[in-house]
């Protein structure tokens, strides 16, 4: 098996499929007609490739197939889809420990004591914006949405207002907008907000609002209470409203936060969430100004302030509005490491023991939305990759996260809550300095390319040489154990291996 970057193991990875594209109504699909191939390769990139095994028919109907799947695709010859299938077949499914759990119980949690589907919302933004889309979101198997920010102000968008850094396939790793709030009346969204809950009872409705002063914060929570909204988040965070002390500015002053969120909460009885800007060096001080004012929980993180790029011939940043642009709300899985840290300086933090936490930023799949759980988040809130890859990624969110709660034998997704906590530490100076753990290098996976070697040579210790059959070979004198060359490996091809203990220093 491969180690997988994320920290699990993995049979099958993006990298197998990089040429596929996700289609929409897939052509590979189409032309089986006896298995679902497009489904297969999506749980493949979204890390759920044991869900895919799990699906996969025990009989595979592969066998003698001219392979219809792959000249089908629209990238013909590409893709080897009959080849991916054998492999969950093969590799994947008779090494599956558990069969797939026959139903989703265990994903049952809650938003401050009201009931949640499952822990996956869609958080306040585009993907959360009108009726159709939030209809469309909840059939998908959304249990709810935090709707786009509701306010008095008029909103007049700019265009274009994203700008994006992608991967070497050109999908999305970081995410910039330029976007404000919902462009709707305050009464057009209290009509959805009536709809969405007359259509569909059991799904939650979380009414993000932002006000310019204490009588609007406290008139708008009454009157998304009024018009069947299951809880308020206060937008203490959005970057782009920070004109005129809104948005982000708010969040970073405790006092304010505080004002506001008791404003707030005299307007409703409904539970208060505040969301939080990252655009600070410790949330704690908003956080517990939050809990003063009355808020039941947080919401962490919001988009951080950024420049994605410059133009080299115009000189404009991106996105560029008619030869200008802006600082923007940076997201998508590339800020899934800072988010991480604030949920978790929330978690920990003994001021706020008892606030419910609704955590978000760069939730892409089940193993993203797994480590904001092992971190203290209660829920789980998705825009970016929905924008992405649309709704339909709820599938592989429920089923992953499923599978492996089931594997772990938990009997509810409330299980999994803060069970890292223990092993973070703001310091580094508590941890074991002792021991150095070197690479083993898997010589049959190895392809020679020589990349260990480089990274170790310009970026560590110097501590590899290829012989000459073009293969690794470690000095243990001058290892120091630090993994670049794991992290850097393209084939997979190295893992930590033997422990060694460091010979004291005269």
């Amino acid at each position: 098996m491969s180690h997988h970057r994320d920290g699990f193991q993995r049979h099958i990875k993006r990298s197998d499929m990089l040429s596929c594209v996700l289609c929409e109504d897939a052509p590979c699909t189409a032309a089986c007609g006896r298995m679902d191939p497009a489904g297969a390769l999506r749980s493949i990139w979204f890390a759920n490739e044991k869900a895919a095994a799990a699906a996969i028919p025990e009989e595979i109907p592969c066998g003698d197939c001219p392979a219809l799947c792959e000249s089908a695709c629209v990238r013909p010859g590409q893709v080897p889809v009959k080849k991916l299938m054998e492999r969950l077949h093969q590799e994947v499914r008779p090494a599956l420990e558990i069969p797939y759990p026959e139903d989703e119980d265990r994903l049952k949690a809650d938003l401050c004591g009201i009931s949640l589907e499952n822990p996956f919302l869609l958080s306040s933004s585009v993907v959360a914006s009108t009726y159709d889309m939030c209809a469309r979101a909840f059939e998908a198997g959304w249990a709810g949405a935090a709707f786009k920010t509701i306010c008095s102000f008029e909103i007049h968008e700019a265009s274009p207002r994203f700008s994006a850094i992608t991967g070497d396939n050109g999908s999305i790793i970081g995410f910039k907008n330029i976007e404000q709030l919902s462009d709707h009346s305050v009464a057009e969204n209290m009509e959805i907000f009536r709809r969405l809950k007359a259509q569909y009872p059991s799904k939650f409705i979380l009414a993000s609002i932002m006000g310019k002063d204490d009588k609007e914060w406290e008139e708008l929570a009454g009157l998304c209470e009024e018009n069947g909204a299951d809880a308020i988040e206060l937008n203490f965070s959005c970057p782009n409203m920070a004109d005129g002390g809104l948005g982000s500015d708010i969040g970073q002053v405790p006092e304010l936060v505080e004002r506001f969120t008791a404003a707030a909460r005299r307007g409703t009885k409904i539970p208060v969430l505040a969301k939080l800007t990252p655009n600070v060096a410790l949330m704690s001080p908003a956080a517990e100004a939050a809990k003063r004012g009355g808020a039941d929980g947080l919401s962490a993180i919001n988009t951080i302030k950024s420049i994605t790029g410059v133009n080299p011939h115009t000189y404009v940043t991106a996105p560029a509005v008619h030869g200008h642009s802006a600082v923007g709300g940076y997201s998508g899985n590339a800020v899934k490491p800072i988010a991480l840290r604030f949920v978790a300086e929330l978690a920990k933090n003994p001021a706020l023991a008892g606030m419910y936490i609704s955590g978000m930023g760069g939730i892409e799949n089940w193993t993203d939305a797994l480590e904001f759980l092992l971190l203290g988040a209660d829920s789980l809130q998705v825009t970016t990759a929905v924008m992405q890859y649309g709704y339909r990624i709820i599938d592989d969110l429920k089923s992953g996260l499923n599978y492996y709660l089931a594997e772990k034998g938990f009997r509810s997704v409330k299980d999994a809550v803060g069970l890292a906590l223990d092993t973070v530490s703001d310091t580094t100076d508590v941890l074991e300095r002792d021991t150095v753990i070197f690479p083993k290098f898997h010589k049959e996976k190895c392809i020679g390319c020589g990349r260990c070697m480089i990274s170790c040579a310009d970026g560590g210790h110097q501590a590899i040489q290829l012989n000459g059959e073009r293969k690794p070979q470690l000095n243990g004198k001058k290892c120091v154990g630090c993994h670049l060359c794991i992290l850097v490996c393209p084939q997979g091809a190295i893992s930590p291996g033997v422990k060694r203990i460091k010979k004291p220093t005269i």
